[in-house]
């Protein structure tokens, strides 16, 4: 099983934010950036992981961050199918 469908069995799912930032020698200009990683909801510790990053190691101060979150899987998409096709 790969990596990426092994944390969606585990509730995981893809968050995108959209980060808005002033640029350090510009500070009246914002600067856009996407972000995008698998994630938990309601309290994102990888997008809070990130930001925190962003806080300490950048210039860039942060405006603002717009985010979207969808379970790639949920319990009434995944079953388990008898069958096999055979190519060959």
């Amino acid at each position: 099983m790969t990596p990426d469908m092994d944390m969606m069995l585990k509730g995981y799912g893809l968050t995108t934010a959209q980060i808005l930032y002033r640029l350090p020698d510009h500070p009246a200009l914002l600067q856009t950036y996407i972000w995008q990683h698998y994630d938990l909801a309601p309290d994102f510790p990888e997008m809070r992981g990130f930001l925190k990053f962003w806080q300490e190691k950048l210039d860039g101060p942060l405006h603002s961050v717009r985010y979207v979150h969808r379970k790639m899987i949920a319990a009434s998409e995944w079953r388990a199918l008898k069958g096999e096709f055979i190519l060959h």
